[in-house]
């Protein structure tokens, strides 16, 4: 027989680390041309950060994003970017860029304020134009600019950092502000059970991720899913299996993940709810998508069945064992319902 459910699973997760400081730095040099050379000491590991670092930098500078050069992560010549964890580096590392850019595109805004004779607040820079908010059409070029700083001896060069705000833990109370921000989710599972064998099919997962504002959305959508897969295999195949400290199934073929087979259709829905203190309103969205996967599908699966499972991860044998408990009686095989 086999037994559909349907589960949720909720989360808040704290954006970088607990009540540390936890700072990042980055460079910013503005080139004649408008090319923008970006040094941040941030990894990207493939999530991405690259890229959105880049987007922070061309949209302060009103520039294209093909115009900016990033170099990540050389500890040779890059500022420190701390660790590429906790879902940090959009947010701490974004706002660090951001505050490079927006040094290095001063000098220029302080001649174009002179020129078009109005206060520098009043000033945006886009598509390598600089102008007022209110009059696009009244406009100075972004390599004019650069070239009468140049003329001048200025350099158009920038660097930021950014620190959470955050207090540490109060040793009497307990109390404290561990991190300046915090990541929310909701997920829902769509689960098939086998009562016969005990397989569980993940039919369809629906995400819901507040990731204040999604610089870039696609990229969003990628980690939400690709948390989701992950999420999907830490609550049905994987497990490491120690002796005495020593790994029993090290490799691929006994240590069992998700394949494209495996992972079901995948619905994110991405919630802006702009965050104050981040880049343009960003917040980290790395780790979040893997955290309620597993509780959504476990409640599923424990819908289905009338059975309340909290051992990870779920295995056949384990949902067999809790049926023929319940039901000493419970005999495999059955009709499809």
């Amino acid at each position: 027989m086999k037994k559909r459910g349907w589960g949720i699973g909720c989360m808040w997760y704290g954006i970088g680390n607990t009540a540390l400081a936890n700072p990042s730095g980055a460079f910013i040099d503005l080139l004649n041309d408008g090319t923008v050379i970006l040094l941040t000491g941030c990894a990207d590991i493939g999530q991405g950060s690259s890229t959105v670092l880049a987007q922070i930098a061309a949209e302060v500078l009103g520039v294209e994003l093909e115009k900016v050069r990033v170099i990540a992560g050389d500890t040779g010549v890059t500022p420190e970017g701390g660790a590429t964890s906790a879902s940090r580096q959009t947010y701490i590392s974004g706002n660090a860029v951001k505050a490079a850019a927006l040094q290095a595109q001063k000098p220029l805004l302080e001649k174009a304020a002179t020129l078009l004779k109005v206060p520098e607040g009043e000033l945006v820079c886009r598509e390598y134009k600089i102008f007022p908010r209110y009059d696009p059409e009244r406009s100075v070029s972004l390599q004019d600019m650069i070239i009468h700083c140049r003329r001048e001896g200025k350099m158009t060069l920038g660097h930021g950092w950014f620190n959470p705000v955050t207090t540490g833990l109060d040793e009497e109370t307990g109390k404290g502000v561990p991190y300046a921000t915090y990541a929310f989710a909701t997920q829902w599972a769509e689960v098939e059970v086998d009562t016969q064998t005990g397989e569980v099919t993940v039919l369809k997962l629906v995400a819901a991720h507040d990731v204040g504002r999604a610089i870039n959305p696609q990229s969003v959508e990628g980690q939400i899913e690709g948390g989701c897969a992950m999420g999907q295999g830490y609550a049905l195949l994987e497990e490491l299996v120690l002796d005495k400290g020593a790994i029993l199934n090290p490799g691929f073929s006994n240590y069992l993940i998700p394949t494209m087979e495996d992972v079901p259709e995948i619905n994110t829905i991405i919630v802006e709810e702009e965050e104050v203190s981040g880049p343009f309103g960003a917040k980290g969205v790395g780790e979040p998508p893997l955290i309620p996967t597993a509780p959504a599908i476990l409640n599923a699966v424990s819908n289905a069945l009338g059975v309340r499972f909290t051992r990870l991860p779920l295995t056949p044998e384990t949902i067999l064992a809790a049926l023929q408990k319940i039901d000493p009686q419970h005999e495999k095989g059955g009709e499809t319902t």
